[in-house]
């Protein structure tokens, strides 16, 4: 099979595509038949040696989509489209960037549909995420709002998209005011242009703040996202757009408004219900939902897919079709 190979460290030109011998699933593994990954900021920050536990060499990936090939301890029907994502992959064994992977059969969740591959390639880690933070993260309910920071990322249009169907009022960023007819386009009610200053414009239009926030950029706007929020609302740390995520000598009384509540969100394939993944799916392909998907590359061009993840461009999903 054909694979894309990290030995080290480095620029997107160290992503080798090589010929690797197909895995041999034991049983409660399960080969899969990549038709599509999607490619994240976790693979990245493994490429830029930021990433903590991984081996080398590795193949990347932390999600894949594609149809099972191979299933010995009989959990899957060959043949069944199944999207997989998490437990391991592209860090402590080889991931997605690949024509198959080998995965626990407890992280492969099945599914059912004719979208396009390069469409269902763009949904798996994206909607647990968006999902996760939403529900378990920010508990949001209809009726409430919701800052997004970083709202033109795949998981930023995702939680939009999954905050207006709960009757949301949605309030998302940019920094690049080109970019906000994509938000408004999936139904953001307020565009915030982010000058650093996000909290003053949100309090001109809800002047005690949102209930809600999801931090998607990291701990740069971390504590301008928390002045956004009301008191007793929430911001969820989730993201790490700008590679950042720890904040140094935290004092809590002086980083966290009075009465602000601060928590983080960080799922695994088992955080997903497959009626969720279903149900998603069957609105896109009703074309009910949108799914942010900004561009799909061919598998010869994962140099030029991870150029653009690193830099930034675009608005929504980067896809890689097998």
């Amino acid at each position: 099979m054909r694979a894309v190979v990290l030995d080290a460290p480095g620029s997107p030109e160290a992503l080798e595509i090589r010929d690797l011998p197909v895995p041999t699933p034991e049983p409660g593994w399960v080969l899969i038949r990549i038709k599509a990954f999607g490619l994240n900021r976790s693979e990245l920050h493994t490429r830029l040696g930021l990433a903590e536990g991984v081996t080398f060499p590795r193949v990347l990936g932390i999600e894949a989509t594609g149809v099972v090939a191979a299933c010995p301890g009989g959990e899957f029907v060959p043949g069944q489209q199944v999207v997989t994502m998490m437990g391991g992959m592209g860090r402590q064994f080889d991931g997605g960037y690949a024509e198959y992977t080998c995965v626990p059969a407890d992280q492969v969740i099945p599914f059912n549909s004719e979208l396009d591959w390069a469409t269902l390639g763009a949904v798996p880690e994206m909607l647990q995420t968006a999902h996760g933070s939403l529900t378990v993260g920010l508990d949001g309910q209809a009726g409430h709002s919701i800052l997004i920071r970083g709202g033109t990322s795949s998981v930023g249009m995702a939680t939009a998209i999954l905050a207006k169907q709960r009757g949301m009022t949605v309030f998302s960023t940019t920094r690049d005011p080109a970019r906000a007819a994509s938000l408004t386009g999936i139904g953001v009610d307020h565009v915030i242009i982010d000058d650093g200053d996000v909290a003053t414009q949100v309090r001109a239009i809800a002047s005690s703040g949102v209930d809600t926030a999801l931090e998607l950029v990291g701990t740069p706007t971390l504590p301008d996202t928390l002045r956004s929020v009301r008191v007793h609302g929430v911001v969820c740390f989730t993201g790490m757009l700008s590679n950042e995520w720890l904040v140094r000598d935290f004092y809590p009384i002086g980083y966290l408004p009075q009465g602000v509540r601060l928590t983080a969100y960080g799922g695994e394939a088992g955080d997903l219900p497959a009626a969720v993944l279903q149900d998603y799916l069957d609105a896109a392909a009703a074309g009910d939902v949108v799914v942010p998907l900004d561009r799909a590359y061919a598998f010869d061009e994962i140099v030029e897919a991870h150029r653009a993840l690193e830099h930034g461009h675009g608005s929504g999903k980067l896809v890689v079709t097998v």
